[in-house]
């Protein structure tokens, strides 16, 4: 037997066999009752922040156990195959158990981006139809079921059921077990499943199978309008297994997702490809630098992952020292441009064995290219590696053919990993992977003679904020909206901490009020996420435009320099 601390895993099962998931397991459920299997009593997932600020850990049966519980409950509530269930909560044990649970029911999962306000919310449970939402209360000061109530007195919810409030360990310990019939409890929700006999509910997992939705991942575009990417139980496996082969995820490793499960990165980077390598779990709510480094010399943190400003903060902490962080060895990164130094750094001075990143989207299961590990620094800097294992990526001109090694071009994709679509929007479906199943990603790009992606340029004007995506178009007609703007225009400007933030370049209304930074950064405060709200306002009296009145974004970015200040 193999031995990680107090934890005991089998040797045979220390890496993944078979990089196809989807040939493996064939679905999440699947995945979840052969992880249990493997890895028994090996912990599978460790949360600090429990309720009552308990530390939770679950071993891989317990884990199995539980999962089949919160599917009998979701059972219970009439959720049929296919039906749709959205979680709204930050990283914690019971957002594990809600997902698997949804998933083997046959449910399709669509996680909220915790910092969403009420009608950004809102608008995404309407579109898709969710029937059932997993929320909290008290992450960060914040009641979500009151955000949402005012969302739903000018937006109707006429599908959605039921609201099951998750134990976050973050407020709300005291609150009453039952709201009525709308609203209950997460231990009101579990006593519900007692009544679904256990076969029964094996027989609903059982009905799943590979090719079947496993859930909306929504994601705005070029119009501001969130679209959701349906992507497969086989897709999501195949994807992660490879992912988790990749970057070399082992059994044994503890893993600190900080990355928040409502992205591709912490729910399938991060749950589903711990369960496939028998990994644990250490779910962390939110990026606190001190709480981040006790956390990993606590737990022996071995894998971290993270965007290059989570990283820098590391490094540059002053106690940094006097914290044991040797046990990392795994850094995945990303999203944001890595400096070469921060490579180097990572390895010689925290002593990690790989570092690497990767390029995906979610219209791609989350993984197009990835660096391999032995890489050089140059290369995990300067580029996202090469494409993942049966999947097609090229650079390619206006007419859509494929440019030489060398030369910029809109990156696209084919392969295994390419969604099945945006949900009920066949229209922009089509606009997105043509005729003969390339993704258009938007994206601008440059490969090498290696085959290495360098993204240099987004042509969805889409800038990354502390390793969030901000879509300019939404916070353009979120800041359109006030009476004092006549015109905006939102880029994405260079920032030390968050990597990038955006700017608005806005042009006042002549009959409306006068309008300046402090006015415009507090109207989209109350209407956006943190993360999109923009951190420069500049008032000009014109926005420069092309002969076809198109907004020249680049000549703004220009205007705003590489100083910090426009």
């Amino acid at each position: 037997m193999g031995r990680t601390g107090s934890m005991h895993y089998p040797d045979h099962v220390s890496e993944i066999v078979d990089p196809r998931g989807d040939l493996q397991w064939g679905t999440i459920p699947g995945l979840v009752e052969d992880a249990a299997a493997r890895f028994g009593a090996a912990e599978a997932v460790v949360d600090a922040h429990g309720p009552g600020g308990t530390t939770v850990r679950l071993t891989y049966d317990q884990l199995a156990e539980e999962a089949a519980a919160a599917t009998r409950a979701v059972l219970a509530n009439g959720i049929e195959r296919g039906d749709r269930v959205a979680i709204w909560a930050p990283n914690c044990a019971e957002w594990v158990l809600a997902a698997l649970g949804a998933v083997g029911a046959g449910a399709l999962l669509v996680p909220l981006n915790t910092r969403y306000k009420g009608a950004e919310a809102a608008y995404i449970l309407q579109q898709s139809g969710a029937r059932m939402l997993f929320t909290a209360q008290g992450f960060l000061g914040t009641d979500y079921p009151a955000m949402l109530a005012e969302a739903t007195a000018v937006m109707a919810l006429p599908d959605l059921e039921r609201v099951v409030l998750l134990h976050t360990g973050d407020g709300g310990e005291d609150r009453a077990t039952a709201r009525g019939d709308q609203v209950v409890d997460w231990t009101v929700f579990l006593h519900e499943g007692a009544c679904v006999p256990s076969d029964v509910a094996a027989g609903r997992t059982a009905s799943i199978t590979s090719g079947d939705l496993s859930d909306i991942l929504f994601t705005s575009g070029t119009t501001g309008r969130p679209k959701g990417a349906m992507t497969t139980h086989g897709q999501t496996l195949r994807t992660f297994a490879t992912w988790a082969e990749v970057v070399g995820l082992r059994a044994g490793d503890r893993y600190l997702v900080v990355n928040p499960f409502f992205h591709t990165f912490g729910y399938k980077a991060g749950i589903l490809a711990s369960l496939m390598a028998g990994a644990t779990v250490v779910a962390e709510p939110v990026f606190d630098v001190d709480a981040v480094m006790a956390r990993i010399a606590a737990e022996r943190i071995t894998v971290l992952p993270g965007p290059p400003t989570v990283l820098r903060t590391i490094l540059d902490h002053p106690d940094r020292k006097a914290c044991d962080l040797s046990s990392l060895r795994l850094v995945v990164t990303g999203a944001a441009p890595v400096p070469v130094e921060l490579v180097h750094r990572l390895r010689s001075e925290l002593g990690v064995e790989t570092v690497l990143t990767a390029y995906g989207l979610t219209e791609a299961t989350g993984t197009v290219t990835m660096c391999r590990r032995g890489d050089p620094a140059e290369v995990v800097s300067g580029t996202s590696g090469r494409a993942i294992p049966d999947v097609e990526v090229r650079v390619v001109g206006e007419g859509g053919d494929e440019l030489p090694r060398g030369e910029p071009g809109e990156v696209v994709v084919r392969g295994y990993n390419v969604m099945r679509g945006y949900f009920n929007d066949p229209d922009a479906t089509d606009a997105t992977v043509d005729a003969e199943g390339w993704l258009h990603t938007g994206d601008v790009g440059v490969m090498d003679p290696e085959g290495n992606l360098d993204i240099t340029d987004r042509l969805k004007d889409m800038l990354v904020s502390g390793g969030f995506n901000v879509y300019p178009a939404e916070v353009e007609a979120v800041l359109g909206d006030h009476p004092g703007v006549a015109q905006v225009a939102v880029v994405g400007v260079p920032d030390d901490r968050m990597g990038e933030v955006g700017c608005a370049f806005v042009v006042a209304s002549e009959a409306g009020p006068v309008v300046g930074e402090e006015e415009l950064v507090g109207w989209a405060r109350e209407r956006l996420a943190n993360f999109k709200v923009p951190r420069h306002v500049v008032v000009v009296p014109s926005l420069p435009v092309n002969a076809g009145g198109k907004v020249l974004k680049r000549e703004l970015r220009e205007r705003f320099g590489g100083s910090g200040a426009p």
